[in-house]
Parts: structure tokens; C-alpha cells; sequence
């Protein structure tokens, strides 16, 4: 997934690395911030500098590494100021024995004074032996720092330095920054909202070697169910296909049919109908409300128009079929029209070729389908689908917007400010 160079802009990152053999892919960690538009400062452990010099990072980020050799009480070069500076405090790689030392409030480091004094949100990114991570220690204290203000990117299983494979190998540098990203982008109108979103063309079976589908990549499905995540809603991903690298906390469903399509996405919507409750206290009676956020559904999915009238098991021989195969068809399934919508603000996408009479076709869907709003992309030929750019019109019953040619992640983005005003 192509990532916008100011996703991050105006964002300050402080990145802290201690020593683990993983602290080489934290200059990827650095190289994905900044050309995300964000500034990134890095302060290491001693640990850390047998691994990487500070020059390395230096060069990366543009601005001076702090660490235990060089802090001043002179500039903002120490502890307390970078942590004033900072919007988000990020530790990866954490050694089990930083994790221990952060969990106890030790800070006998720069690292570990710099994150004693910062007062936010902080992410770490454990990375050690399998044993040492599965020590009951470790593993106390891990939970420690999930309740004290810490995000945990997961570890991962696959060989790690010590040539041994198991858990223990630090999350991979763009798993680290989905988390960043989430943690700085957050918005309180769909945090914890429940969000489905469908991408993808379907598979339709003519036999078990052939099938009907279309040329639908699902990239903007994946890319409005990555901006989702940024946002902070809860996101389920139902998709024939999905785009690289997406954050790995997404909850995706892969389908092949409309049939599973229409199965899969009648499920969800029953579960997110159930909402995600939070809890507000009303001061005037003291009595605890449950309030329910109104869930969405972006339907991109690309679904078959038509269908095999006799779908076949095995492979139909062309010696039997003849010169000439008449394929019997049959309409499909409309699965906008198939599920409930009630209580579930709905957004539906339509491809376009017609230019002249595209807004049109958009209207009559909103309004045949009883649509919140439509998402018009206008394309030129077969070669528009799979690119990594898109250009939409955001229309609902009394207007028509246009977002403007961009990558797939910012036009998802633009979307969702649109979809915010129909709720």
C-alpha cells in the first residue's frame, strides 16, 4: 500500500532503541516516519549504540540522538524536554530487560529517564530469546505496562539471532508504524465504532477451471479499512483481495462468491448492530447509560452481475461443449438491496464509464438501493482498475463533492471526513 508522504505531517516522534540485534530494522522504523512527513528524534541506550552509532540514526532523522554520553541542561537536549516535544513516545526494539526496568519504573538510562518523565501514550516493541519472552517475569511485567499507559506491538515467530525458531522476533517496522499512525490519528467519531467495508470482485464458478469475475483489485477497499483502523474504528475487512501490508490487526474475511459475500456480510452487520458499548455516567441521577455508536458499511465490492445458470462440478471438455458454447446466464443476487440497512449508515460504490450520464446512475442507485451516500469513480478503460491513485465524487441526496486525484489511502481518508457528516 502506497503510504502519503504528509500522513504523519506536523506529527513529532521520539523513537527509543535499546540493544537487541532488531535495532537495525528501527532504521526502517525511522525511514517509514519520515517519509510520512513526521520528525522523528531517537534516544539510545549504550546497549543499543554496540549495535548501530548514533550517526546512523543521525543521518536518518536529521536531528541529534540523545543518549547518556551527550544530554544538556542548557539546550532542550535531555530527558524531560524531549519528552515535552514529543507527541508520541515509541521503544523498539524493547529488550526484556528494558521492558523489566520500564515495568519497575527503574530509569537508571537516558531511554528509561526519558520514558519515566513522558506522560503519554507510549508503544514498545518487545524483542528477545523465546525463553526470555515467555518468562513468567517478563510476561508479568508486560502486563504491568499494558495497564500503565503502553501499546505492546506484538512479537513475531520465525527464526530468530540466536538460529532458534520461535516468539520473540520484533514486530516487522510497518507494523510498528500502523500502531504510531493509530495512536496519532485517532478520531473520536469512530473510535471503537464498528466499520465493515467490502472490496474486491467476486469469483462466480462456471466450472471447477472457470469462473466470471471482473477486474476489481479491492486496493480501495483495504485502503479505506486501513484509514478505518487509523481512525480507530473496530474494522472488519470482507474481501475477494486484499493490498500489501496491511496493519495486522485488521479482522479481514476472504470470500470468493456472492454467496459468501452476502453470507458473511449479513453476519456482520447483526454483530455490529450489537454496537460496541462505552460507558457514560449521567451526573443528575448517577445512573450508568449505555450508548451505542450508529455502525457504517462501505460496500466497494465489485459483485458479479450475473452468474452461471448451471454452475458444474469437474471441467466441462470442450469436446462435449462443441464450436460453440452458448453459457447460460442468470442476474445475480443485489446485495444492497438483499440486506437489512436499517439502523447502519450506509455507503455504496459505483464505477462509471458513461461520463455524461454517470452522476445520473450514481442518483438512482442511492435512491433504488436507499443509500446514504455514493461513491462515483469515473473510468476511462480496464486499465484504471489496480492503479495506485483513484479519484471519486462523494454524493448524497442534496450534494455532490469532489475528492480529487490522490493515492487510494488519502482519498480513503477525504471519504471518511464526507462520511462523518451523514451519521
Amino acid at each position: 500500500m502506497l503510504i502519503p508522504s504528509n500522513l504523519l505531517s506536523g506529527k513529532k516522534i521520539l523513537l527509543g532503541v535499546t540493544g537487541s540485534i532488531a535495532v537495525y530494522k528501527s532504521l526502517d522504523l525511522v525511514r517509514l516516519f519520515t517519509k510520512a512527513g513526521a520528525e522523528v528524534k531517537v534516544v539510545m541506550s549504550e546497549a543499543a549504540k554496540k549495535f548501530v552509532t548514533p550517526l546512523t540514526f543521525e543521518t536518518l532523522s536529521g536531528n541529534q540522538v540523545l543518549d547518556d554520553t551527550n544530554e544538556s541542561w542548557v539546550t532542550n537536549h535531555n530527558h524531560i524536554k524531549a519528552g515535552e516535544w514529543a507527541d508520541l513516545f515509541v521503544i523498539a526494539p524493547a529488550t526484556a530487560n528494558t521492558i523489566a526496568k520500564l515495568a519497575n519504573a527503574i530509569a537508571d538510562n537516558m531511554l528509561l529517564q526519558t520514558a519515566l518523565a513522558y506522560p503519554h501514550l507510549k508503544i514498545i516493541a518487545p524483542s528477545a530469546n523465546t525463553n526470555m519472552l515467555e518468562n513468567p517475569f517478563t510476561k508479568a511485567n508486560l502486563k504491568m505496562l499494558g495497564i500503565a499507559n503502553y501499546e505492546i506491538a506484538d512479537t513475531q515467530t520465525k527464526e530468530l539471532a540466536c538460529k532458534s525458531v520461535g516468539n520473540g522476533a520484533m514486530a516487522e517496522p510497518i507494523e510498528i508504524f500502523w500502531h504510531s499512525a493509530k495512536a496519532l490519528l485517532k478520531d473520536e467519531f469512530w473510535a471503537d465504532r464498528r466499520v465493515i467495508v467490502t472490496g474486491g470482485g467476486t469469483i462466480e464458478k462456471i466450472d471447477e477451471v472457470r469462473f466470471i469475475s471482473n477486474f476489481s483489485s479491492g486496493k480501495m477497499a483495504s485502503a479505506l479499512a486501513a484509514a478505518l483502523y487509523c481512525k480507530g474504528a473496530d474494522v472488519n475487512l470482507i474481501s475477494s483481495k486484499f493490498d500489501k501490508d496491511l496493519p495486522l490487526e485488521l479482522y479481514t474475511i476472504e470470500i470468493e462468491n456472492s454467496n459468501e459475500m452476502l453470507e458473511y456480510l449479513t453476519d456482520s452487520i447483526r454483530i455490529a448492530k450489537k454496537g460496541k458499548l462505552s460507558k457514560a455516567t449521567l451526573m443528575r441521577d448517577e445512573q450508568i447509560h449505555l450508548i451505542q455508536k450508529k455502525p457504517y458499511l462501505f460496500m466497494a465490492a465489485a459483485v458479479s452481475d450475473y452468474v452461471a445458470a448451471y454452475a458444474q462440478t469437474g471441467k466441462l471438455k470442450k469436446e462435449a461443449l462443441g464450436s460453440d458454447w452458448d453459457l447460460k446466464l442468470k442476474q445475480n443476487v443485489d446485495i444492497l438491496n438483499a440486506i437489512d440497512k436499517n439502523g447502519i449508515t450506509t455507503v455504496g460504490f459505483k464505477a462509471e464509464m458513461d461520463e455524461k450520464n454517470a452522476q445520473q446512475n450514481a442518483l438512482k442507485m442511492l435512491q433504488s438501493k436507499n443509500l446514504d451516500a455514493v461513491c462515483l469513480n469515473i473510468l476511462k478503460n480496464s486499465s484504471s482498475f489496480g492503479s495506485d491513485t483513484n479519484k471519486v465524487d462523494f454524493i448524497t441526496s442534496d450534494k455532490s463533492e469532489s475528492i480529487e486525484t490522490a493515492d487510494k489511502l488519502t482519498v480513503a481518508f477525504e471519504i471518511l471526513e464526507h462520511a462523518k457528516k451523514i451519521s
